[in-house]
Order: structure tokens, then C-alpha cells, then sequence
């Protein structure tokens, strides 16, 4: 930000390389997966094929949901609720995503050029942190970070039944499994990075050497922690990848492969 103790140069910055294709980027990716998530939360179909559901619309709180055999459908909202019952589920993991450290700092700088990089002056005239409205309802990311751990482990039910076939018999894995495997370990390995579970594992504690299970727990989550960059885009990528799988089973675009 531009102030009167600023070095009297003409050029807004000194950079010479290109500072701007990293907030672009991430601008572009978050956007392409903000158009795909509400064309699937809107379109309130294709979203199952056995023994598989949607990311997006699990667990299932309408009436209107299709019925899984075993998945959790719980019909919470009954006919009076007239849109698609992924725009009831996608408020948690979305929440959590907003309010993200990581993102915060990628949509900030991709979005509001806030700071665009490093040693560029951003274009505002003022600057009052997370201390207003909407910004301060940032503040409640350690909330939907337990919203969160919910969802990863309804998801984790859904891969469990993914080892069944179209007949819902057990002891069947088939290319879909593998998708919802990795999914769910990038969904976790995200989760647990965040770093309101790494104070929450770590915080607080004057003295490591009285609490050596926790100070364990919290190095293996810092260590997460330093990758939560990667594992955000890796998490958001897989999460998009499962929901497109399924779809592409419901509309019957190809059959899915049976491995064993």
C-alpha cells in the first residue's frame, strides 16, 4: 500500500517477473471449480449409481433424494423443500474452504488484489484486516472445522460401501473404489492440516515434554500443515474428479470396470 513514506519512484512496483500468473492461476482454478460445483449442485440429478453417490449430495437430507441402498439418506427436508439437496450439504465443506488460511490467501490475492504478490502494492486506499463485516466471519473457520471432520466421515461410510458391486453384495471393488479411496484420503489428509486442528492437537500446552502423545500428534500435523497448500488444490481436484465419475456412471456414458 502506497504511503507518504514510500520511495518517491515512479513505477508501482520493481518486479520484472511475471508476479501475476500466480494470483491468475489460482483465480482461473477456483473459478472453473465454482462454475463445475454449482452446475452439479443445481442440476439435482445423476448424482447416483449404485453402490456409488456424489460427494456433493452426500448424506442426503431430502425427500426427494434418490433412495441408497445402505448410504445415509436421511430425509431431514421433506417436499416442501424445492432445491436440490446439494445446496443443503455443500454450505459445510464450502464454509470450511472459504474460511481456510490457504484460501483466504489465494482468493485475496486472486480475487482482490490483496496483496496481488509480493512487493506489489495493492490497489485499495485503505486497509482494515478481518476486523469488519464480511471478513470477520472468518473467524469461525474452527467451527466449520468440526463441520468438516463430519462430512470426511460420511464420506468415508461412502467409500466403505463403494466395495460393493451394482447388487449391493460386499467383497466387489471396481475403478469407482479406487476414485473414492484417494478422495477420502486427500479429503482427511486436508482436514487434518488445517491449522485450527493443529492448535487444537498442539495449542495451549506450555510444556511439550508433559503431554509427549500430543506433542507427537501435533508434529505429524504440522508436518501435514506445511503441504496444506498442495493438499487444498489436491483435495479440491479429487472431490470434483469423484462427483464427475459418478455423473458420467448415472448418464450411462460407460459402465464401471470391476477390478476384483
Amino acid at each position: 500500500m502506497r504511503t507518504g513514506t514510500r520511495a518517491a519512484i515512479a513505477e508501482r512496483h520493481l518486479r520484472t517477473d511475471r508476479w501475476w500468473l500466480a494470483p491468475a492461476s489460482t483465480a482461473f482454478g477456483l473459478f472453473l471449480f465454482v462454475v463445475y460445483s454449482t452446475w452439479r449442485a443445481l442440476a439435482d440429478a445423476d448424482y447416483y449409481h449404485a453402490p456409488y453417490v456424489s460427494p456433493f449430495y452426500s448424506p442426503c437430507l431430502a425427500e426427494s433424494c434418490e433412495k441408497m441402498q445402505g448410504g445415509p439418506n436421511w430425509a431431514l427436508f421433506g417436499d416442501w423443500w424445492p432445491l436440490s439437496p446439494a445446496l443443503i450439504i455443500l454450505i459445510f465443506p464450502l464454509g470450511f474452504r472459504l474460511t481456510c488460511y490457504y484460501y483466504r490467501k489465494a482468493y485475496y490475492r486472486g480475487f482482490w488484489a490483496s496483496p496481488p504478490a509480493c512487493g506489489v502494492a495493492e490497489p485499495h486506499k485503505s486497509y482494515s484486516g478481518e476486523t469488519r463485516f464480511p471478513l470477520i466471519l472468518q473467524n469461525i473457520h474452527r467451527y466449520f472445522f468440526y463441520a468438516a471432520v463430519g462430512v470426511a466421515v460420511i464420506l468415508t461410510w461412502d467409500t466403505i460401501l463403494g466395495f460393493r458391486n451394482a447388487d449391493y453384495e460386499w467383497g466387489h471393488m471396481g475403478l469407482g473404489t479406487v476414485v473414492f479411496l484417494i478422495n477420502i484420503v486427500l479429503i482427511w489428509a486436508y482436514t487434518i492440516s488445517c491449522h485450527s486442528c493443529r492448535h487444537i492437537v498442539g495449542g495451549r500446552l506450555k510444556h511439550f515434554s508433559k503431554h509427549p502423545v500430543r506433542y507427537r500428534m501435533w508434529g505429524w500435523v504440522g508436518k501435514l500443515n506445511s503441504r496444506h497448500m498442495e493438499l487444498a488444490w489436491a483435495s479440491l481436484l479429487s472431490v470434483g474428479l469423484a462427483d464427475l465419475y459418478v455423473y458420467l456412471l448415472a448418464t450411462g456414458a460407460f459402465t464401471d470396470p470391476q477390478l476384483f
